[in-house]
């Protein structure tokens, strides 16, 4: 192996050099759901990881600037949805800043611990929040899930080069 020092067109850290890089890494689509004080918040989520199996834990990143960040900051509950292909609708909308997320093209239901629960997802998860780790703009929630339900129909959604999409057969 022969290591060179060409590296094309790298270019220093900046937030367009890292938005530009994951444009290139498909990732599935998830939303996040929280009670408010005010009513039910959401957001669309592409940072969704597993983290542990015992106990089952995943983690998600939350911004700090976003409208739902008050919620997720105080409550001890989130719900956690994985999209299918027929919700890119649903993705724009929980993505959109000032959209009317739970009006009437969001259909959904008062879940376990008073977590709004999305309808018509492949699945779902509803956990609770273990700690929120500080990440420069970011908040990474990291939370052990209680109950959910993987049985849902649909292909999954995925999120590349900047458009939500389905995966090729």
């Amino acid at each position: 192996m022969t290591a060179t020092s060409d590296l094309g067109a790298a270019r220093p850290a900046s937030p367009d050099l890292l938005r530009s890089v994951f444009r290139r890494h498909p990732a599935g689509v998830a939303v996040v759901t929280a009670r408010g004080r005010s009513g039910p918040v959401g957001f669309t989520a592409t940072s969704l990881a597993s983290v542990s199996a015992e106990p089952p834990m995943l983690s998600f990143g939350v911004s700090t600037g976003g409208s739902s960040w008050p919620a997720m900051a105080e409550t001890d509950h989130v719900g956690v949805h994985l999209l299918g292909e027929h919700q890119q609708d649903l993705a724009a909308t929980f993505a959109r800043r000032g959209a009317d997320r739970f009006g009437p093209g969001t259909a959904w239901r008062e879940g376990p611990e008073g977590v709004p629960v999305l309808d018509g997802v492949p699945a779902w998860m509803v956990c609770r929040v273990a700690a929120r780790v500080p990440a420069g703009d970011h908040r990474i929630v990291v939370a052990e899930v209680l109950i959910g339900d993987p049985t849902g129909h649909g292909r999954p959604l995925v999120y590349h080069q900047g458009r939500f999409g389905g995966l090729p057969d």
